[in-house]
This record gives structure tokens, C-alpha cells and sequence, in this order.
């Protein structure tokens, strides 16, 4: 296992420098999101040199976090996984991830953007407790990438659909509108002005902030629908 440089016998000293490593959370994201390739990783994470993440994969690896999987032909790739200690991480990655929001703001003009990290933005802000028993479809546009994300919500919270399950609304709009949406921060007619195109359910559409808790935990949700 690698040293630890804090010298202090404390929990969160540990923890600080296991996730606190600058580009360890992302590498962790990302990879709670699906095995990836080395290739893939430094695709999705602009910045980080070759040498860095070489450095950092393998610190995750000595700590347990991650490990390496040769996948079967055809694909014949080495990947990167997380370990059942990688998926620990989980929880705290998401409430590092509610707790950035604050901060979020417009995307800048360089910010580099994957669709598939809104799955663990809805997982990270899910409302806890029952919500209204409505069924979504939300697909994530940046560009030429896309993602699409079936949920629903019901007495056990907000859980992921089936892709032949039906739903009651059809959301397409680039991340910022659909964040603006869920969080009713962004009325239906202001993100239609903006490109965003919706179709179904007017009134499960207005059910959709309740799925999610951007403000505080204290924040009351509506009870699941009779």
C-alpha cells in the first residue's frame, strides 16, 4: 500500500489524501460510470498528461480503489475497473458532487463536457423518499454526443427504467437547460425558447423537480402520486 503523508492517526486525514490527489475523484468518476481504457480515460479528461495519469492509476491500483481487467476477444483491451473498495468511494464522490453544484454555474466556453456524467448528476441529486410516480426520458445533447436517461419516480424514490418501458415525457435539450429543468429553475415554455423539445405529459413534466434535491437536504419533496 502506498505511504500516506499526513501523519495523523485520523479517518478523514486518510481520506483526504486518498480522494483529495488532484485528478483522483475524476479518474474515480469516471470510472464509476464503466470499465475504461487508458486511451479513454486521457480522452475524457483534457488536461491530464500521459505521465500523470499513468502516476495516478497506479497509486488507485496500490490502494485497492481499481484494478486492471484484460477484456476477451474481439475487443482484446486492458481496462480499468473499480474494485468492491473503489465502489465505497461511490457515495462520497456523489455528495462531493452535490455539494460542488453550488459552484457550477455556466458552462464556460472551454469547459469540456461528456454526456454521460449527467447519469451520476441525477444519481447524485436524487431526492430521498418517495416522489411522484412519473416516468422520464431525458436526452442529454452536447454536440455531436448524446445519452439518453430513462427514470422514474415512485414510493422507493427515483430508479432507472427499462429502454422498453414506456414514459409520460420526452425531454431533448443540451445539460444546462435540462438541469435548469429538473431543478424548476427553468419554466417548460423558457426552455422551449431555447431549443430545448418536449413532448407528453404537461403535468409530469411539472412533476420533474421533485425528483431531485438541488437546494438543501432540508428541502421538502412531493409524496409519490395515488
Amino acid at each position: 500500500m502506498p505511504a500516506f503523508r499526513y501523519a495523523q492517526f485520523c479517518p478523514l486525514a486518510r481520506a483526504a489524501e486518498v480522494l483529495g490527489n488532484r485528478w483522483s475523484p475524476l479518474i474515480l468518476r469516471e470510472l464509476m460510470l464503466g470499465p475504461k481504457r487508458f486511451s479513454d480515460l486521457k480522452r475524457r479528461l483534457p488536461g491530464l498528461s500521459t505521465s500523470v495519469l499513468a502516476e495516478r492509476l497506479g497509486r488507485l491500483e496500490g490502494l485497492g480503489l481499481i484494478a486492471q481487467q484484460e477484456l476477451p476477444p474481439p475487443t482484446a483491451a486492458r481496462v480499468y475497473e473499480l474494485t468492491s473498495r473503489g465502489e465505497s468511494a461511490r457515495p462520497v464522490l456523489l455528495a462531493l458532487a452535490r455539494f460542488g453544484l453550488q459552484w457550477l454555474g455556466p458552462m464556460g466556453k472551454g469547459d469540456h463536457f461528456e454526456p454521460e456524467w449527467m447519469r451520476l448528476s441525477l444519481e447524485a441529486l436524487a431526492a430521498p423518499g418517495p416522489t411522484p410516480a412519473r416516468r422520464f426520458e431525458l436526452h442529454v445533447e452536447a454536440g455531436p454526443s448524446s445519452v439518453v436517461l430513462r427514470f422514474a419516480g415512485g414510493p422507493r424514490g427515483l430508479h432507472l427504467l427499462a429502454d422498453d418501458a414506456s414514459v409520460d415525457v420526452v425531454v431533448h435539450a443540451e445539460p444546462q437547460l435540462l438541469l435548469g429543468l429538473a431543478s424548476g429553475h427553468v419554466a417548460p415554455d423558457a426552455a422551449r425558447a431555447r431549443g430545448a423539445r418536449i413532448e407528453g405529459d404537461a403535468a409530469a413534466l411539472a412533476d420533474l423537480p421533485f425528483q431531485f434535491r438541488f437546494d438543501s437536504p432540508s428541502r421538502e419533496t412531493r409524496g409519490a402520486n395515488p
